[in-house]
C-alpha cells in the first residue's frame, strides 16, 4: 500500500470509496436468517466489533471486519435454526462469544466479556453442555494416554465450532503446546460419535490427509507449468484435494498443513 510516484498518478483517474455500512449490512443479513429485532441487535453488534477493535490488543490473527462480521450472522442463523425458543439477543451473543473466544490470547478474554455484559447487561448467556461429544474428547485423550485438561478439551470443542462457519481454520501457538493433538484428538471423537450412531450433522466419520508443507518447494505443494512443452503438473495440494473429493459421502476429509 506505498503512495504511487506523481509521474504514474497522473496516468490514473480518482475513484472516489466509502466505508460500508456494517449495521445495515448485518441488519439485513439477520433479518434473512428469520430474527425480528434485527435493527436494535446489528447496532449493538456493531458498536461490540468497533469497542473491541480499540480496546483489546492489537494481534495479527485478530479480525473485525465484514469477513468477521459474515461468520457471526452465518453461526448465529444456525443458532436461531436449531434453538428457536431462544431469545434472540441470547442467540446473538452466543453466536459473537463462540466464534470470537477461540482466537482471543487469555488476556483478552476478560475485556471481550465486559464489552458483551456492558451492551446486553439484562441478558444471561447459559454455557453449551456438549455432552456426548466432551465425553468422547476425554474418552479419546486418555486413550492416547494424555491427561484429560479441561482448558484443552474446551479448545477442542473450539475447533468444531469454528470449522461449522469457517472454510479453512488456522491453529496457532507455540512450538508443543498441542496443536496437532487438538486436530487429531476432534477427528478420532467426532469418528467415534458416528460410529455410535450419534444425530448430529457435525458428527461424522473424519479423514486426515496431513502434509508438510516446508519440507518440499512451492512447484511441489502447488504445481507448475513446463515452460516448454505448456504441460501442467500437479502439486500435492491438488493431488490430496482431488483424493479428499473423489471419496464423496457425508464424511469430513481435512487437508492439514502441519
Amino acid at each position: 500500500r506505498a503512495e504511487l510516484p506523481d509521474n504514474l498518478k497522473s496516468l490514473f483517474r480518482p475513484v472516489a470509496m466509502m466505508v460500508p455500512d456494517y449495521a445495515l449490512i448485518a441488519e439485513i443479513m439477520l433479518y434473512s436468517e428469520g430474527f425480528g429485532n434485527a435493527k436494535k441487535l446489528s447496532r449493538k453488534m456493531v458498536s461490540l466489533y468497533s469497542l473491541s477493535s480499540e480496546q483489546l490488543s492489537k494481534q495479527d490473527h485478530y479480525d473485525f471486519g465484514m469477513r468477521a462480521v459474515k461468520s457471526v450472522l452465518v453461526m448465529a442463523g444456525q443458532l436461531k435454526r436449531k434453538y428457536p425458543d431462544l431469545p434472540e439477543d441470547v442467540t446473538l451473543i452466543r453466536a459473537l462469544r463462540d466464534s470470537n473466544v477461540p482466537k482471543f490470547l487469555s488476556f483478552d478474554l476478560p475485556l471481550f466479556s465486559g464489552i458483551i455484559t456492558d451492551l446486553y447487561p439484562d441478558s444471561d448467556v447459559p454455557y453449551v453442555d456438549y455432552g456426548d461429544l466432551q465425553k468422547e474428547i476425554e474418552s479419546q485423550l486418555r486413550l492416547a494416554k494424555l491427561q484429560v485438561v479441561p482448558a484443552f478439551v474446551g479448545k477442542i470443542i473450539q475447533l468444531l465450532e469454528t470449522q461449522l462457519v469457517r472454510h479453512g481454520v488456522m491453529v496457532v501457538g507455540l512450538t508443543l503446546i498441542g496443536k496437532s493433538t487438538n486436530i487429531t484428538v476432534l477427528s478420532k471423537a467426532l469418528s467415534s460419535l458416528r460410529k455410535k450412531k450419534s444425530d448430529d450433522p457435525s458428527h461424522q466419520s473424519t479423514k486426515i490427509f496431513s502434509l508438510n508443507p516446508k519440507s518440499i518447494t512451492m512447484e511441489e505443494l502447488y504445481g507448475f507449468s513446463n515452460l516448454m512443452t505448456g504441460e501442467w503438473t500437479d502439486g500435492l495440494v491438488a493431488i490430496l484435494v482431488r483424493e479428499a473429493v473423489s471419496q464423496g459421502g457425508e464424511s469430513k476429509k481435512w487437508v492439514v498443513f502441519d
